[in-house]
């Protein structure tokens, strides 16, 4: 059947939301961007249709959306009146009604997707996405900037877990990834931009798609890999087709079993499970028949020429002495290499496919070498193991891969993979391009990791400042936001160095609506006040983890006539000045003692619950003073600088002249017993600090390390700048990975789009960053 076609401008508003994301969710339309287009239209077996609401139920009713005409009617009828309301009471009305409808339900009608749920959330996204596109040639308050509003700063907790879990898929959010693209590219006036859902993915049929992620076991996968392969394990997911993991094994110098093991971890990490697991070794039998195929047929020679020189030819045009030798000759050498003899190791295979030909990957390249030491799993089997150039595009073939993903640095390579299948007569691939990535301040490159490693100057291929999979999980970077990150980056094929703050901004919309709250108190210097109309023995009060979310569960406050807080905090407390202990209520301070270096050495306050905490400078956290029934517990708080002082490292740059001399720093510090509860892994905030992930107990003491939250002073380079609470730690770090950080929902954004806050009622007051 032909497939349909959904034609739309990028322009539009309010922007038609449920159609394209009903046509991504079925895969039953592909998109196209026409600037000159004047509304949605969607060409569908000869029909052409322009009605949104007929066009969502089109497409569902072609894919077998669940449908209930009956329960649907009133849902359709709001979704239609939302964008004609002005009136702000008749707004939260219709916000109010529904959050309410929301409150034990995941969609609007029974326990799946339905038209409804897409036609109600694009009406509400269509005008959250107007305001993007229209607010700023406007004064007027219009009815998409109202709701817009009421949406983040209003009670709807429940209609905010639902638009959000609706963003959250990928087809969504592949919806999103195709506009940002379609937008980048629409300076071409009055041209059509088409794309598909599959980003790009050619000849992709439902239920066939195979794709696969092929590692070298030779080391820890990194930022870079999860690119690779978040993406083929999303296309594989979303044609409901097979994802391959294929340990490419042709280097025994290099590679171990326990690397294939650190790797599945590693992808376990990810949560990237594959379909099956093979290694490219399954196949040297039928590759080394290739091989003499290729020699027999004139296709390949042997050749000694000396590596360097072999290069300088290769790079000037110039034939091998060795091109124009005899199948019988080159056979002959062939099978010297394959023994291993003295003989057969000063010679290669090479492929012979052109000698000047100006794309230079395709200058005879070499496809067989040998190496005499034992293969991780075949032993002492071969003497002769196949280049990556040669294996990869032969066993992709053999294997089923309908779609290699190649880092776009392999373009030039691309017309010499197509030569080998060709070589061989095997069943053509198709090869899909995407950008590496590359961040500031950061070093990909595996023999460099492995130097940082080797001097000690981190604790391991698991250390927080390293790139690793294992280093930014421990960081606390979670999967989703990952995900979220790469779909985000679209079809783009443009190699640039990236800042880390929007992965970890995305990071932060999606622990913050989960990560429950506690207080940690710098022990250093730390100051006992003493409260005035504080109770005379302990009082515990049970409080929320989180104040907007209530679902995160509940913790234990100790109150006491005698408290904690920090140097720093106490310095900052004028004589008389009202401030707002947090979640107790207002004092006056009464007294500050201070001794001759100027450091505070006690406080007396006076508690004022009657004050208005809204007209208060500081929000304060604080702990009760400790007792045998009341302890607190001794953590260590990290936080972490950049490894290298330098953006970008040149091709000719020594890693060893811009090396940050201090990366890793440590505040010891006191927080309540509340977070004896955590496992190790957990995400946290501690509030007024940051947010944090627990990274296990040594010494008795619990480590928490500082998760970055994308603000541009958690993220600057700390080279030459010393905190004065904290200590700097040359290289030492805490041990050990988390184990996998527990799956949190997402309170993303779609691209362009308005953000969605949960804030749930309370009377607790908003507390000021005062370190923001």
């Amino acid at each position: 059947m032909t497939m349909a076609t959904l034609t739309l401008s990028t322009k539009l508003a309010p922007f038609p939301w449920a159609a394209v994301a009903v046509s991504s969710y079925t895969q039953k339309a592909d998109l196209v961007f026409d600037e000159t287009a004047t509304g949605v239209t969607l060409n569908f077996n000869g029909s052409t249709i322009t009605d949104e609401t007929e066009i969502v139920h089109t497409l569902a009713k072609a894919y077998g959306l669940a449908e209930d005409s009956a329960k649907s009617a009133a849902f359709y009828a709001l979704a239609k009146n939302l964008a004609s309301m002005s009136a702000v009471a008749d707004l939260l009305t219709a916000l109010n009604s529904i959050d309410d409808h929301l409150t034990y339900r995941t969609f609007l009608i029974g326990h799946e997707i339905t038209t409804a749920d897409w036609l109600l959330w694009g009406s509400i996204k269509g005008m959250s996405f107007s305001l993007c596109v229209v607010c700023l040639k406007s004064t007027s308050r219009s009815g998409s900037s109202k709701i817009s509003g009421l949406l983040k700063n209003s009670n709807h907790p429940h209609l905010a877990r639902w638009l959000s879990h609706l963003e959250s898929l990928d087809t969504t959010q592949a919806a999103a990834a195709l506009l940002v693209a379609a937008k980048a590219t629409k300076a071409r006036a009055n041209t059509k931009t088409a794309a598909s859902f599959a980003l790009g993915l050619a000849g992709a049929v439902d239920g066939q798609v195979v794709t696969r992620f092929p590692p070298e076991p030779s080391g820890y996968l990194h930022i870079g890999h999860a690119k690779a392969a978040m993406l083929n394990k999303y296309f594989a997911r979303m044609y409901h087709g097979k994802l391959i993991i294929r340990f490419d094994d042709t280097n025994p110098s290099k590679e171990r079993t326990e690397f294939e093991e650190t790797i599945l971890e590693d992808l376990h990490l990810l949560d990237v499970h594959g379909d099956t697991v093979t290694h490219t070794s399954d196949h040297f039998d039928l590759l080394y028949t290739y091989a003499l195929q290729l020699i027999n047929e004139g296709k390949a020679y042997t050749d000694d020429t000396e590596q360097m020189e072999m290069r300088r030819e290769r790079m000037e045009g110039i034939a091998s002495k060795h091109r124009e030798d005899s199948v019988a000759d080159n056979l002959a050498h062939f099978e010297e290499m394959k023994r291993g003899t003295p003989e057969g190791l000063r010679w290669c295979l090479r492929a012979k496919m052109s000698v000047d030909n100006p794309n230079k990957a395709m200058r005879d390249p070499v496809i067989y070498r040998c190496n005499v030491l034992p293969h991780h799993r075949t032993g002492d089997k071969w003497k002769i193991y196949p280049t990556y150039d040669f294996a990869c595009p032969v066993v992709d073939s053999i294997e089923g891969v309908t779609h290699a993903l190649r880092t776009n640095e392999y373009r030039d390579r691309n017309p010499q993979y197509q030569w080998m299948i060709d070589a061989v007569g095997l069943r053509k691939v198709n090869i899909w391009d995407f950008s590496r990535l590359n961040f500031i301040y950061t070093l990909l490159s595996k023999r460099k990791l492995h130097w940082f490693v080797d001097q000690g100057l981190v604790s391991g291929w698991d250390d927080p400042r390293f790139p690793t999979v294992r280093g930014i999980r421990r960081r606390g970077m979670t999967v989703e936001a990952l995900s979220q990150f790469m779909l985000s980056q679209g079809p783009s094929s443009s190699v640039v160095s990236l800042e880390w703050d929007s992965i970890w901004a995305t990071n932060k919309k999606i622990i913050d609506p989960v990560a429950p709250r506690f207080w940690a108190i710098a022990t250093e210097k730390m100051v006992p006040v003493t409260i005035t109309g504080g109770p005379s023995s302990p009082e515990i009060k049970t409080l929320p983890k989180h104040k907007k979310n209530p679902e995160v569960g509940e913790k234990k406050t100790v109150y006491t006539s005698t408290i904690l807080v920090e140097q720093e905090d106490a310095k900052s407390f004028d004589d008389q000045e009202e401030l707002t202990l947090m979640d107790w209520g207002n004092a006056y301070v009464r007294s500050k003692t201070v001794n001759a270096a100027g450091e505070v050495t006690a406080i007396e306050m006076e508690l004022h619950l009657d004050g208005d905490f809204r007209k208060t400078k500081k929000k304060i956290t604080w702990l009760a003073q400790p007792t045998e029934t009341h302890p607190l517990v001794p953590v260590v708080l990290f936080d972490y600088d950049y490894l290298i002082t330098k953006k970008k490292l040149e091709e000719n740059d020594d890693v060893k002249d811009f090396v940050t001399p201090v990366t890793e720093f440590r505040v010891e510090a006191v927080a309540d017993a509340n977070v004896q509860d955590l496992k190790k892994g957990d995400i946290i905030q501690f509030e007024r600090k940051g947010y944090y992930i627990f990274d296990g107990e040594q010494d008795g003491k619990r480590l928490f390390i500082c998760i970055p939250d994308g603000r541009a002073t958690s993220l600057a380079s700390k080279a030459g700048v010393a905190e004065k609470p904290k200590t700097a730690v040359p290289a030492a770090a805490p041990p050990a990975a988390p184990q996998p950080v527990t799956k949190m929902y997402e309170m993303d954004r779609i691209q362009e789009d308005v953000a969605v806050d949960v804030e749930n009622a309370t009377k607790m007051y908003k507390v000021d960053n005062i370190y923001a």
